[in-house]
């Protein structure tokens, strides 16, 4: 038997490990499972070049608990190791077997799926246990060995008398660790953590019935067997070509992924790249309306098939992290608990691959089927709008596919919008006016009036759509925004013809005074000459303030916070109505206090903005009209 110090730099290496190196406990059974992965990838590799002689097989990764014994066992049929590689790869802490083999065998092992980088996935096995043994024997014609340590650098390494090829972990559990003993706990890290492994994870086995033979008599009782019950799927669906799937195939694994979300995927986006990184994963698309506050962290990260972690900030886009999916990549650099990114060039280039590749999807989709894309449109925009926002390679690609529709359902791309405003909709200066409402309810009165005068009128609903319009804008001089209940769209509009007002300048100047006597700050009073069958008075708000207000509050101070802007509003007085007659013409000036508020009062219920005192007062002033 030999006896000896394992060699580490610090006397109290395993304390470390426990308290420092991993942020939760819970991941030593997935560095355990993978460790045996890589042995098994590791003798199927030297088997394919001829430089093992043995059978490969139909290995498996077999966990054990053992409840009485308080003990989990973690055994594969690998490589193994002999007693030197013992000594050489476990006595040596962060000496990397996995990374020592990639560079032996760095031409032909390139693909091989190997996991491991640091060597230092075997110690997590001392976050939970207070001893832990290891009998393996090598697929070499030599002796097996069993080691054993308590977690001090001390250890045992003698002779043991397994005799199938592969490694045995055994854990023994340290009392503040005994939660682990429990099958449900252990199936459900074995299920978030190696849920794709590409070896085969059994737990346990499952009692399977037999199919019924054709000739059973009637009175037959189906048998039953017990069977090895694996808890994982080796060949995932990002692991394969594209090409080798169906719809159905991507909207099962869909399930598999979230097997709680009831709702189909819109659609998904099969990523797979080998140059200048490998990369290779499914994003989908939920439905996703006009909600921002969704619950982000949806997309799995895996390393070689391993679960790392479900924050991929950095890696993934911020506007796609609302969707969903998976994405698996062995040249992600990670920390050295593989539980988080670290900085690197190589993560901002595959963050730029799927910004472009989901642009590239997006692009085919709108031109192999646009009235399925348009259909889809409203489930799908505030993440492209969103795209457009925060990524400038998305936004310049977005003109080929981002749509703008109308109140009416109709919908257009910005050059096929711009084509048709030029046929009656530019302002004094030759802009194009885009006129958009943000609520069809709200602002319906305005919505029709400019139908009547032959306008196009969009329905931009989301909520930071105010931010896109201002870069819109920024990046195409020749066009403005203009919300259809702002600034009144008869200033906006070049018409041939303009309205005469009735009323003399000297009229004018007094029905503002008028006016200015009885309404409320915040209202800016314009006299504007409309038609007499239109409303006399219309509430409308400067649309640069508006805007900013909007701007000012998306987010609730965040990412676009600005604190808080005032109201501001413009009353927009008919003056060729009866109603702007009547005032100017009344002399009893509580009558004509009183017609100015009811008015208003009118004018500010169809902004929706009568409300609390104010809309009791008119209610009781209304009904007393009536009497």
């Amino acid at each position: 038997m030999t006896t000896g110090k394992i060699n580490v730099s610090v006397e109290n290496i395993f304390p470390l490990i426990k308290k420092f190196l991993y942020s939760d406990h819970e991941i030593f059974l997935r560095e355990l499972v993978s460790n045996g992965t890589d042995a098994t990838l590791k003798l199927k590799h030297l088997i394919s070049i001829g430089e093992a002689k043995v059978e490969y097989g139909n290995p498996v990764i077999e966990v054990k608990v053992d409840k009485e014994g308080k003990k989990i066992h973690i055994i594969d049929q690998g490589l193994g190791m002999t007693a030197d590689e013992v000594e050489k790869y476990i006595n040596q802490v962060a000496f990397s077997g996995a990374e020592e083999f990639l560079d032996k065998y760095k031409d032909s092992a390139k693909d091989s799926g190997i996991i491991g980088h640091f060597g230092l996935g075997f110690y997590s096995a001392f976050m939970v246990a207070e001893k832990v043994e290891i009998i393996t024997k090598s697929y070499k014609d030599e002796p097996a060995a069993h080691w054993t340590c308590d977690g001090s650098p001390e250890f045992t390494l003698e002779p043991a008398d397994k005799t199938s090829r592969g490694t045995e972990i055994i854990l023994h559990i340290a009392e503040d660790s005994l939660e682990f003993l429990d099958d449900s706990k252990i199936s459900g890290l074995l299920n978030k953590y190696n849920k794709f492994m590409p070896i085969p994870i059994k737990f346990g086995t499952r009692t399977e019935t037999l199919p019924k033979p054709e000739d059973a008599p009637e009175d037959y009782v189906n048998e039953t067997i017990e069977v090895d019950n694996i808890i994982n799927n080796p060949n995932p669906a990002w692991t394969k070509q594209p090409s080798e799937l169906s719809d159905e195939d991507y909207k099962n694994f869909y399930r598999e992924l979230y097997p709680m979300q009831f709702e189909e995927p819109l659609f998904n986006i099969h990523l797979n790249v080998d140059y200048p990184f490998n990369l290779t994963g499914i994003l989908y698309f939920p439905k996703l309306g006009n909600d921002m506050q969704i619950q982000k962290d949806k997309i799995q990260l895996y390393q070689n098939q391993v679960y790392v972690t479900d924050n991929v900030e950095g890696i993934v886009p911020e506007f796609l992290t609302m969707l969903k999916g998976v994405i698996d990549s062995p040249d992600i650099p990670l920390n050295v608990s593989r539980s988080g990114l670290q900085a690197d060039g190589a993560v901002k280039k595959i963050s730029n691959y799927i910004t472009r590749k989901v642009a590239d999807k997006l692009k085919s989709l709108f031109n192999e089927n646009r009235a399925d894309f348009e259909a889809k449109w409203n489930d799908i925009k505030i993440v492209l709008e969103y795209g457009m926002l925060s990524e400038d390679k998305f936004y310049e690609k977005a003109g080929a596919f981002v749509l703008y529709p109308t109140v009416d359902d109709k919908y257009f791309t910005l050059d096929e919008l711009k084509e048709k405003l030029k046929e009656n909709q530019t302002d004094k200066d030759g802009k194009l006016v885009v006129l958009y409402a943000g609520n069809k309810d709200a602002q319906h009165s305005y919505i029709e009036a400019a139908k009547e005068k032959g306008y196009e009128v969009l329905l931009l609903d989301s909520p930071i759509i105010s931010h896109l319009i201002q870069k819109i804008e920024n990046d195409n001089k020749d066009l403005t925004f203009v919300r259809v209940d702002s600034d009144h769209i008869d200033n906006l509009i070049k018409k041939d013809e303009n309205t005469i007002s009735k009323l003399s300048e000297e009229e004018k100047a007094t029905l503002k005074t008028s006016l200015e006597a009885y309404i409320p700050k915040a209202y800016s009073v314009q006299l504007e000459a409309m038609d007499s069958q239109a409303a006399p008075f219309i509430i409308t708000q400067p649309e640069f303030m508006r805007r900013m207000k909007e701007m000012s509050q998306t987010g609730g101070g965040g990412m676009f916070g600005m604190g808080n802007m005032p109201e501001m509003y413009n009353l927009v007085v008919n003056t060729n109505s009866d109603l702007a007659s009547s005032i100017l013409n009344t002399e009893d000036k509580t009558h004509q206090e009183h017609l100015v508020k009811q008015a208003l009062d009118l004018a500010k219920l169809s902004q929706n903005l009568l409300k609390g005192e104010a809309l009791t007062a008119f209610v009781k002033r209304s009904f007393e009209m009536i009497k």
